[in-house]
């Protein structure tokens, strides 16, 4: 009885003994596991779960994106879109809900092709996926405490990704491209910060929208390991697949920013031609295509849905070029221009000769069509705008007054490549000017934009002058006189 009671106490005082280091064991477990979620890498803590609510998870909106709007839809579509069009992020989230008709009375402006592009345009958008929280606390190789802030954000572009990836994968190819080129238009008013971004979307060493590769949201979207089994499995496709990886279009953009005078872009655009062997090869071929390019749109579509509520283009003047360009609309180009571009536009029933002679409702007829807000007073950039919007709505002769404009930098800053494509459109529907314009282009050459062609030159010119233009017809004129003479020899 003795020696069992003896046996029973040892194995007593035993497990006693064991008790603490299993205690101590499994403390230090979960400090292990606590400091492996709270170390950099693809273990970060996140402070919110797929599937729970927008309420709970959603980054705070500023009060300015989230006011009363009762009877006032179109006027919070225009301050969203003027702080969307200057980089926004959450301006740009708040627009594709807008558009998406999220609530129930945005629902008279749902346009998924408009919801779309503010969604693509906030998951490239820096402010979304830059960590504010880069403490280095040297424990155990360094940690850092997840920001709650950093984790709504995650949680707003992984919403945004699926959102996004839905809506476009019920689109036709033709509305895909419709949402690219907007968004390709709305970056390239955003000088060099905007190609740069165009560059990181066409760029196989970023995430999709420009994040970087290693970015959890972006290795979600392409079913790659990091995110949950959901997203491995399929992951955001038809997001992802929205801007085609390429080095050509990469290094292009990338050069596009440096012809903007940005310092940084050139130095961006070292790194990218030292990245990787064969970039550098592209350098020539894509010098002569940066020379070429031009923007998918001359400005915002001004299209619009049911609603009535037209999308404005909110794109501004930027630096002293632009305000330049502006300054001589005054004594540079006559106002007759303008006042025919109105009349084509239906504004106007006969052409106002002087600013004078439109009254308010006439010029609020034109700010509406632009979906600029109603304000009676004409405008630099809206003179600009209307000769813009009768050059897109097929009107020859704004056609040929752009050409001119950009040729000349007058209300535009000068630019060859677009003064070269408006003269084609008014050429092909057979302004003689136009011709002559672009016979000119193609006697003299113009680097990167029409290669010299003496060949092409002449037919132009004889067409120039068959349509009766003057200068072409002396020309020639003088030249029909010279055979002649030859001949009588």
């Amino acid at each position: 009885m003795s020696q069992a009671d003896g046996n029973d106490d040892g194995h007593g005082s035993a497990v006693r003994s064991r008790a603490p280091v299993a205690i101590a064991g499994v403390a230090a477990l979960l400090v292990v596991a606590t400091l492996s979620m709270a170390a950099c890498g693809e273990g970060n803590q996140t402070f919110w779960r797929k599937g729970d609510s927008a309420a709970t998870n959603a980054c705070p909106r500023p009060a300015a994106l989230t006011g009363s709007e009762f009877n006032a839809q179109e006027t919070g579509l225009r301050a969203l879109r003027r702080a969307a069009f200057r980089g926004d992020f959450f301006a740009q989230l708040e627009l594709g809900s807008r558009y998406a008709a999220v609530r129930a009375t945005d629902k008279n402006i749902e346009d998924p092709i408009e919801s779309s592009v503010w969604l693509a345009m906030a998951l490239a958008n820096e402010e979304g996926f830059a960590p504010i929280n880069r403490v280095e606390r040297g424990v155990f190789g360094g940690f850092r405490p997840l920001s709650k802030y950093d984790d709504c954000r995650a949680w707003e572009r992984d919403t945004a990704y699926s959102r996004l990836s839905n809506q476009l994968s019920q689109m036709t190819r033709e509305e895909q491209e419709a949402v690219r080129d907007r968004v390709i238009y709305v970056l390239s008013t955003q000088d060099a910060q905007g190609f740069r971004t165009l560059a990181r979307l066409h760029d196989g060493l970023y995430g999709p929208y420009g994040e970087p590769e290693d970015n959890r949201q972006a290795r979600e979207a392409q079913g790659r390991p990091g995110g949950n089994d959901r997203n491995r499995r399929g992951g955001a496709w038809a997001a992802v697949n929205l801007f085609q990886r390429n080095d050509v279009d990469a290094y292009l953009y990338n050069y596009l920013a440096v012809q903007t005078g940005d310092v940084g872009a050139y130095v961006l655009l070292k790194d990218f031609e030292r990245s990787s062997p064969h970039r550098s090869r592209y350098g020539a071929f894509v010098e002569a295509k940066a020379r070429q390019w031009v923007p998918p749109f001359e400005f915002y579509p001004n299209t619009a849905p049911a609603s009535g509520v037209p999308f404005s283009d909110e794109s501004r003047p930027r630096g002293d070029a632009y305000e330049y360009a502006l300054s001589r609309m005054a004594g540079e180009l006559p106002f007759i221009h303008v006042g025919r571009a109105l009349r084509y536009l239906g504004v106007v029933e006969t052409v106002p000769l002087r600013p004078e002679d439109l009254s308010k409702r006439q010029i609020e007829t034109l700010e509406a069509m632009l979906g600029h807000p109603m304000e009676g007073r004409l405008s630099y950039q809206e003179r600009v705008r209307a000769i813009q919007l009768a050059a897109v709505n097929g009107s020859s002769e704004a056609q040929l007054v752009l050409a001119v404009m950009y040729a000349e930098g007058i209300g535009v800053p000068p630019d060859y490549a677009r003064a070269f494509h408006w003269f084609e459109q008014a050429a092909k529907q057979g302004s003689p000017e136009a011709k002559f314009a672009l016979s000119s282009y193609f006697a003299l050459g113009v680097a990167g934009v029409a290669d010299q062609d003496k060949a092409e030159a002449v037919v132009l010119r004889i067409e120039s002058a068959l349509s009766g233009f003057g200068p072409s017809a002396a020309r020639l004129q003088a030249v029909l006189s010279q055979v002649s003479r030859s001949q009588r020899r």
